[in-house]
């Protein structure tokens, strides 16, 4: 096994732009979407390939040991192994990556990246190496952020869904009534004040990230979503001021910690954020980190569907990430049975359990369903409960790429007296209306 995790910090030159990079990319004559030329595959060639995601050291963990198993099954390839901490050291190392044509053969995106990069040129029609990666077996709805012109470039890790994770020591210790999920935005707004009211030892009642529940919010009020069908923004600025207003609530009753720990905790893995640590009571999060969370938080962890006003949970089963070959990549169809092995195959998928969520082929959740540790059983009765109240979502366009760090850097000029929820709401719907635009 081949060992080489680069510095992010040497290598990252941040601000750089996706569409900037690929006019480097189009010059070597390999975008497009098409396969760098190879000259057909020769199974018994030695070949190097390099793949990157982002995860804590557990899920490095797990990769290693899925990939010594790919070693042992194809002895010629050797997989050279990047991972970072968060996802956007990820995005930007790529976008740096693609420009000086050193980008990773295989590697994985989320959110609006897919279509993004789809769309550019920067990945592989996954049509071109069907015989080592089939995706027959994959329902239609799940590959939907990844197809871009009816073409597919990337295959989905496994499904997950927002919900608001419960610490129920902390609830206890704090004499708060645990949810039922049938809850209002009041009722957890109560309870988040409350807890950090009586909990004591620093604890507070809400860990927010809000990348992580403000979809969910908004679908509660507007039938897709933030965005339409047809990739356009849905979503009007006074729903986006409620949600603001919602968080100054929070901070001014103490139900939310001070502004700057909320910006300090942005993008930490779910080891390092308060939650995590065990200083909050209440957190929202992707059902397949339940473990990750549960880990330092003591283990009595619950996973609830989040409070509504309305008659819509806002709540949408969702790829967590997807894998995505590099259409500049010298070895297409060897990159392609890597995927292959990570999504499609009993072996690994013993090892990869629900890490990246429950997978979404059935031939491989069959194998997996028996194994799973507790917490990614609650995580799948979770799911399974979602599919009865949850809401279908169209893709996150490629301009939508800059919603997270829209939504935080708005989030700190109104929580640190910048600007007003109104102001700033405004601003939110104007910036990612002229990105969408521009896409």
């Amino acid at each position: 096994m081949t060992r080489n995790a680069r510095t992010i910090a040497t290598r990252v030159a941040m601000g750089t732009t996706l569409a900037a990079t690929l006019a480097l990319v189009g010059c070597s004559g390999t975008g497009g979407g098409e396969a760098a030329p190879t000259g057909g595959f020769d199974p018994d060639e030695k070949v190097e390939l390099h793949i990157a995601w982002w995860g804590n050291d557990e899920r490095s963990a797990i990769m290693a040991e899925a990939i010594d198993m790919f070693e042992e099954e194809y002895p010629n390839i050797t997989v050279v192994e990047e991972p970072v901490g968060a996802p956007d050291d990820l995005f930007n190392r790529l976008a740096t990556d693609f420009a000086s044509g050193t980008a990773p053969d295989v590697f994985a995106l989320g959110g609006a990246k897919p279509q993004e990069y789809g769309a550019a040129g920067a990945l592989l029609d996954l049509s071109t190496v069907s015989e080592q990666l089939p995706t027959d077996a994959y329902p239609d709805f799940t590959l939907t952020n990844a197809t871009v012109d009816d073409t597919l470039y990337g295959l989905p890790t496994g499904g997950n869904a927002i919900g608001v994770l419960v610490n129920k020591a902390v609830f206890e210790k704090a004499g708060v009534e645990l949810p039922d999920g049938s809850w209002t935005w009041d009722d957890f707004i109560d309870a988040a004040n409350e807890i950090t009211a009586k909990a004591g030892d620093g604890v507070v009642g809400l860990d927010l990230r809000i990348q992580d529940i403000l979809g969910t919010y908004v679908a509660q009020y507007v039938d897709t979503g933030i965005y339409d069908w047809d990739g356009d923004l849905a979503v009007d600025a006074d729903t986006i001021q409620d949600w603001y207003e919602m968080e100054e609530q929070l901070v001014a009753d103490g139900g939310l910690p001070d502004p700057s720990v909320i910006v300090e905790h942005w993008n930490v893995t779910p080891d390092q954020t308060l939650f995590g640590t065990g200083k909050a009571g209440m957190s929202f999060a992707y059902s397949n980190q339940i473990g990750a969370y549960a880990a330092g938080a003591g283990g009595d962890v619950e996973i609830v569907t989040p409070p509504t006003s309305t008659d819509s949970s806002g709540v949408a089963v969702l790829p967590s990430q997807f894998w995505s070959i590099a259409a500049t990549t010298k070895h297409p169809e060897a990159s392609a049975l890597l995927v292959d092995w990570l999504l499609n195959q009993p072996e690994p998928a013993k090892v990869i359990l629900a890490n990246r969520g429950l997978p979404f082929n059935p031939d491989t959740l069959e194998v997996v369903k028996p194994l799973l540790a507790p917490a990614d059983t609650q995580s799948a009765e979770y799911l399974e409960s979602v599919l009865e109240v949850g809401v279908v979502a169209p893709p996150q366009p490629a301009g939508g790429a800059i919603l997270n760090e829209l939504s935080q850097r708005i989030e700190s000029d109104i929580l640190f007296g910048n600007t007003s929820a109104a102001d700033g709401a405004q601003q939110w719907v104007d910036e990612l209306t002229a990105s969408l635009a521009n896409d």
